[in-house]
């Protein structure tokens, strides 16, 4: 008789004890998910900017997330030891199996190590390119521009890039200069055309162009360059000659731009260039 009380008394402690970690993790639970809708509903109620308010809500986010499983970790801790020392075996196997996300979660600390791109920023991995409008433990979500690398619009279409292919491939980061870029654009002609006018042409309009804010743009990349300790790169438009192929020549256009405002300045020089010129004589 004794023995049977003394029984249900320790299955009645194994049971309070597993309650208790249930009810922690729950309200865990909540405490997360309440700090999820303040914080949310701060952000935006208080910053203005579309850009920084997404970044910020992305960011708050994926510390929640974090937070709350080392909440997690700190509740269920000696529960997850037991368990551990049993499953060395299974482990093993877990960690094959899991191979592909293990990647993903090691990629994801490789870039925030190399802090290599963040929220807004113009990425090209492989053949994917587009602004990142999210990214978490195991992908990164774009929004694809195209077509080509030169394109400068969006197609509509989102693409999510496992974190893995920043182990192997390298990033090029095109907002690497943030508010301002030095944006380029390729304008091709034939040998017997009048490139040397289209030269001239394409000069005066970038020059008209990118005027109003020149100096706005110099300004930043002083900063930059004082921060990075890197050389001063000159912001003037400029038009470069390039001959890729025999009888072509090819008209390299450099121009300070707004990160936002890239597509739009290609396209004004270029309609401003062609609507009042002609250059199919001979220069």
């Amino acid at each position: 008789m004794l023995q049977t009380l003394q029984s249900l008394i320790e299955n009645a402690q194994m049971s309070y004890s597993e309650f208790r970690l249930i009810i922690n993790t729950i309200l865990l639970l909540l405490f997360v998910f309440i700090l999820r809708v303040l914080s949310r509903r701060y952000i935006l109620n208080s910053v203005t900017s579309q850009e920084l308010r997404r970044k910020w809500i992305v960011q708050s986010r994926n510390g929640l997330i974090l937070l709350f499983f080392l909440g997690i970790l700190l509740i269920w801790g000696e529960e997850l030891r037991t368990l551990a020392l049993s499953v060395v075996a299974i482990a093993v196997a877990l960690v094959i199996a899991t191979k592909e996300l293990i990647l993903c979660v090691t990629g994801s600390i490789l870039k925030s190590g190399a802090s290599s791109f963040d929220i807004g920023d113009r990425i090209q991995v492989k053949e994917f390119r587009g602004d990142v409008i999210d990214q978490n433990l195991l992908a990164t979500t774009i929004l694809e521009v195209g077509p080509g690398k030169m394109t400068q619009q969006r197609t509509g279409r989102m693409t999510v890039i496992p974190n893995a292919l920043f182990l192997s491939d390298p990033v090029i980061n095109e907002s690497f200069t943030h508010e301002y870029v030095l944006h380029v654009f390729t304008v091709p002609f034939k040998r017997e055309e009048n490139w040397k006018a289209a030269q001239e042409a394409i000069q005066k309009s970038a020059d008209k162009y990118c005027a109003p804010y020149l100096e706005d743009a110099r300004s930043i990349m002083e900063k930059l360059s004082d921060r990075r300790g890197l050389d001063v790169p000159s912001v003037d438009p400029r038009v470069r000659i390039s001959v890729p192929a025999a009888g072509e020549v090819h008209l390299i256009v450099r121009v300070p731009a707004k990160t936002t405002e890239r597509s739009f300045i290609e396209q004004a020089i270029l309609s401003d260039v062609f609507e009042n010129h002609d250059f199919t004589g001979n220069p």
